[in-house]
């Protein structure tokens, strides 16, 4: 089994959670805009993930209304394609879902296979894109939605439960169906 823990991002983990920002973007936060985040816990919720006392990851998103919006998700280069991205991401999900919240959008690079395939594991579809959104580079970004949460919540812990359980076989690679 996973020994990762997720929690509540507090401002004691923002030294850790620099670090992974710095290595994780071309464009990071800085530290006081984390810190505005988590002095907000009415719309911006925050999580981050542990192997013991390490911060490994972190997940935000905002919730508005009925409708979660990740603003971010990183994780530790080496303990990436080791559920720690998943696990956050379905953390994300149940929490959003339990603060009522039936629709979720990101945004992601077009460049970024590897996140995307992530996020169609969740359910979440590209629906539009946003041209030259990323500043640094002038890249595109996908707009990707979950529109119906309530109805996908037991396929999402469905996945954080094989990948708890050492589970990770050819269905972790099958996406929730529409």
């Amino acid at each position: 089994m996973i020994n990762f823990e997720v929690d509540r991002m507090k401002i004691r983990d923002l030294d850790q959670v620099m670090r992974i920002e710095r290595n994780a973007f071309t464009m990071p936060w800085n530290r006081w805009m984390f810190e505005k985040e988590l002095q907000n816990p009415d719309r911006s919720h925050f999580l981050v993930i542990r192997d013991g006392k390490n911060v490994v990851g972190y997940i935000g998103f905002w919730l508005l209304v009925d409708e979660a919006h990740i603003v971010t998700i990183a994780v530790r280069q080496d303990y990436r394609q080791r559920g720690a991205g998943s696990l956050l991401m379905a953390s994300a999900l149940n929490l959003a879902e339990k603060l009522n919240a039936d629709k979720v959008t990101l945004e992601v690079r077009v460049s970024n296979h590897s996140a995307q395939n992530l996020y169609k594991k969740f359910g979440f579809k590209a629906v539009a894109i946003r041209r030259r959104f990323y500043s640094d580079t002038g890249e595109d970004a996908y707009i990707m939605w979950i529109y119906d949460l309530k109805e996908k919540i037991g396929e999402i812990n469905a996945i954080a439960w094989r990948i708890i359980h050492n589970e990770e076989d050819e269905s972790m690679q099958e996406t929730i169906k529409d």
